[in-house]
């Protein structure tokens, strides 16, 4: 049985002192999640004050990048080992704007992934389509080369800390959304995927969750679906109430 995993990515918003308010008022409305897995992927300037506030609550506190580099010159990135002083747990690689804004391609990716398996972190593997590949009927195939060229020389142990994450590019922030059915299609070719890369026990394991406009009207529907295993959400994650109601997907107030 895969836990649901349910990933707050709040991208560049919240100051330290928002983002602590959030933490505070997550922890006061946060069942014990013992059936659900949720992360809090605050900026970088924030998770050191957010990983403070989240020790000993059900919460696991995630990044939102990392380096391909131990350490080194260079000048404004963020290694693994950092990330795992201050209490980092995951790490989300490859996120759709990373790959249109800062130009990652598969191979920097798969770089910035094996690095952080080999310091212990779970990583969150972003892979999607944009809306002209859609429409070209292309997803398949790219899905297919950002998961295979994503997770190059990674070894099946290592597999089981790797989440995979099929965000949509065009349902990104602009309120459209795959339907649920259509997306519980493309994450079952994505569990067939790392099936044949892999074996059919690393298919089955794989959690895969959904990202693009996810929101607490639309969560249950996706969460209804046989290989949907979680979201990643953005927007609806920076209020509480909206964050919780995901959450809480299936329960009642």
């Amino acid at each position: 049985m895969r836990k649901p995993l349910m990933t707050a990515n709040w991208k560049m918003n919240k100051t330290v002192s928002e983002a602590v308010g959030f933490a505070n008022n997550l922890k006061l409305v946060l069942r014990d999640a013992q059936d659900v897995e949720v992360v809090i992927c605050p900026t970088f300037v924030a998770l050191s004050e957010v990983s403070k506030i989240l020790e000993g609550s059900s919460a696991k506190l995630g990044a939102q990048n990392v380096y391909m580099q131990e350490n080194g010159a260079y000048t404004g990135e963020v290694s693994p080992l950092m990330l795992k002083e201050l209490g980092c747990k995951y790490v989300i690689i490859g996120h759709s704007e990373r790959r249109e804004y800062f130009k990652e391609d598969n191979e920097l990716i798969n770089a910035k992934l094996k690095l952080a398996l080999k310091y212990q972190l779970r990583t969150i593997l972003c892979v999607g389509e944009t809306l002209a590949e859609y429409q070209n009927n292309q997803t398949i195939d790219i899905v297919k080369a950002e998961i295979r060229e994503g997770l190059a020389g990674v070894d099946k142990e290592q597999m089981g800390r790797v989440t995979i994450a099929y965000e949509p590019i065009w349902a990104i922030g602009t309120g459209k959304t795959a339907t649920p059915n259509d997306a519980n299609k493309v994450h079952k070719i994505i569990r067939k995927i790392i099936s044949d890369m892999f074996d059919i026990k690393t298919g089955e394991k794989m959690r895969i969750q959904y990202g693009g406009s996810v929101k607490p009207d639309n969560i249950s529907a996706l969460m209804e679906q046989s290989d949907i295993d979680g979201a990643l959400v953005g927007g609806a994650s920076l209020s509480v109430e909206s964050f919780i109601k995901i959450i809480n997907y299936g329960k009642k107030d």
